[in-house]
């Protein structure tokens, strides 16, 4: 279980997060089903937003319209790369972007793919901070609390903020998680 299509509370937290930031130049790790990138493009303010999906075929099906979202695919500023997002992210210049918002996989505690635990380590939280502007913001979305995740932003970041985001699955209260660290070291 990976993306959700009638609970998206968080994922569009994701983006009004770095928008009342004032992010323009916006990098998105994970397509999904398309919820964080189309609040984020609702807004007039963003310039660019390089989007990195691993699997091809979501971006297929959203182009064909199995599932929503072939207007994102045509928006003149999402740049769509089928590409794992350690290495899109890598990728950007330094010093770049305003915003990278991260929501791959479950979070580093319930990981679906096993590699992915290097994207919430210390290493890649450094690259992204490395690809932000002074008061740039790497926003991470995890499906619950993670200590790990907390230290590895505060090691990098001056600001660190752990947002607990009240959601209703199947007829249950839960809570999914947004960190963010601000303001790169």
């Amino acid at each position: 279980f990976v993306m959700d299509d009638v609970e998206t509370t968080s994922e569009l937290a994701l983006a009004q997060i770095v928008l009342e930031l004032g992010a323009r130049d916006i990098l998105v790790g994970g397509l999904g089903l398309g919820f964080t990138l189309r609040a984020l493009l609702d807004s007039p303010h963003v310039r660019h937003i390089v989007v990195a999906e691993i699997e091809s075929e979501i971006v297929v099906w959203m182009r064909h319209g199995t599932i929503p979202g072939a207007d994102l695919l045509d928006d003149p500023r999402a740049e769509i790369l089928v590409e794992d997002v350690r290495a899109v992210v890598t990728e950007q210049p330094r010093r770049s972007l305003d915003a990278i918002v991260l929501d791959v996989d479950n979070g580093p505690d319930f990981l679906v793919r096993d590699a992915n635990a290097a994207i919430y380590g210390p290493e890649f939280v450094t690259i992204c901070a490395e690809r932000l502007r002074a008061n740039g913001t790497l926003c991470v979305w995890s499906m619950s609390a993670s200590a790990q995740l907390a230290a590895a932003l505060r090691a990098v970041f001056v600001k660190v903020t752990e947002r607990s985001i009240p959601v209703r699955l199947q007829d249950r209260d839960e809570h999914y998680w947004i960190f963010t660290g601000s303001s790169p070291r």
